[in-house]
């Protein structure tokens, strides 16, 4: 597997200084204890407070950052988390493992099927469970669409924020392509619910294969026209060169993973250090940036896109024949139609989704290269029909932790292009 170390060669950034804030002083001054106010004379001087968030489009609601301001300059920043914290950790603690599936829906809902593969994945490492070569593949290509439909999100959404509305509607119609085909694999669209713990549900029908095979083809003529827009654009570059940018060693520090990382200039890449779902049988290459500012973050994802087309296009050519599930009927959901006509498919159908076949002693951490970074699942069972311990790491919550600091020293303005270069998804940051 080849890594492709290059990225997008903007202008060398120049650093800005930004000289140490003072104090502000009050806005206004008393005499003495029930004195009048007096507006000072130094009002010019005065930095001022602003609350970016939670009241704010690109806040979702759920978090909030304190920024002091010198005009339109940020001099520096507090970040609060927890508006809305829905604990899906400990609401899973109390769930039997199938039934935590529809809890990681909801953490990166822009691309919920890698969170799905993910969850079943750990529980099959768990289990011991080997899926067979055909379910694999199937896996990898649902993943894949699910990546290029994260990265669209991303891309197209920053090009609203500065400015382009055009290219957010046009590309959107493919998203709407893609959950079509989702809807034909499992029945669902943005919250997938897809697979099951030891393979996939259903098989692909000859509808999702040829869905498939048409948006395969189609889609790059779309794309193309996508970066005619936004690679090379003057205005779309002056926005975004040199804005938000973070050091690879600044990255790291901080626990980057994903696009983000990547853009930095540091090629990892879960699905090639660990290898996961027959990942390791395609050629794809790793795009990376050099500066690590938001158009580096923007052209890493659109590269990223036509790799992910590159393992699709291969997972089709050689999808295996056999099974979609393995042979693992305590683990494994029986046929729908047998639990209809079967007593022996209706109990076991009951005790699984009930969570009354227990689970092995054991601790395990499993990840997969989520449409945002490195999502993993570290999983604690002491024997029993739900998990002891479950902990998610999210992506997004560690870039949300480094925001504040890439924003010193950039306009007000910039500092929403940033957040919306880092693609921080409210499921995953306030679970």
């Amino acid at each position: 597997m080849d890594h492709l170390i290059s990225g997008p060669s903007g202008p060398e950034h120049t650093e800005r200084r930004v000289q140490p804030a003072q104090e502000p002083l009050p806005l206004f001054s008393a005499a003495g204890p029930g004195a009048p106010l007096q507006l000072r004379d130094e009002l010019n001087n005065e930095l001022t407070t602003l609350n970016l968030g939670p009241t704010h489009p690109a806040t979702h609601g759920i978090f909030q950052n304190i920024l002091k301001m010198d005009g339109e300059r940020i001099i520096s920043g507090v970040p609060t988390i927890g508006y809305i914290h829905r604990a899906f950790e400990k609401i899973a603690e109390h769930r039997p493992f199938y039934q935590i599936t529809p809890l990681t829906d909801r953490m990166n809902y822009c691309s919920s099927p890698i969170n799905n593969m993910g969850w079943h994945l750990t529980v099959e490492k768990l289990l011991g469970i080997t899926v067979p070569k055909r379910a694999q593949y199937m896996r990898v290509i649902v993943m894949e669409l699910a990546r290029i439909c994260d990265h669209l999100i991303c891309n197209s959404i920053l090009g609203v924020d500065t400015g382009a509305f055009t290219g957010f509607l046009y590309v959107f119609q493919e998203r709407e392509k893609v959950y079509e085909i989702f809807e034909e694999i499992c029945g669902s669209r943005l919250t997938t619910n897809m697979g099951r713990v030891g393979g996939m549900e259903r098989d692909f029908t000859p509808v999702a294969l040829d869905k498939l095979r048409t948006w395969v083809k189609e889609f790059p003529t779309v794309m193309r026209e996508f970066e005619t827009m936004f690679n090379r654009n003057r205005i779309f570059m002056d926005r975004t060169e040199g804005v938000g940018p973070i050091s690879a060693e600044r990255a790291l520090n901080y626990g980057f993973t994903g696009p983000n990382l990547r853009a930095a200039g540091v090629d990892y890449d879960v699905r090639v250090m660990n290898p996961y779902s027959s990942y390791q049988d395609f050629e794809f290459d790793i795009p990376v940036g050099t500066t690590g500012d938001t158009y580096d973050r923007f052209m890493v994802r659109q590269e990223e896109i036509w790799q992910s087309l590159r393992i699709i296009n291969q997972a089709l050519e050689n999808l295996p024949e056999g099974p979609f599930h393995a042979d693992a009927p305590h683990y494994y959901l029986p046929p729908k139609q047998a639990v209809y006509r079967n007593m022996e498919a209706l109990i076991y159908h009951f005790k699984i989704i009930m969570g009354e076949i227990e689970a092995p002693v054991g601790e395990v951490y499993h990840s997969v290269e989520g449409g945002n970074g490195e999502l993993g699942f570290y999983l604690i069972s002491d024997g029993g029909r739900t998990p002891y311990r479950l902990h998610f790491r999210r992506p997004c919550f560690i870039y949300y932790q480094a925001y504040s600091e890439m924003v010193v020293g950039q306009s007000l303005s910039d500092a929403i292009v940033t957040l919306s270069s880092l693609n921080v998804i409210a499921g995953e940051l306030d679970g």
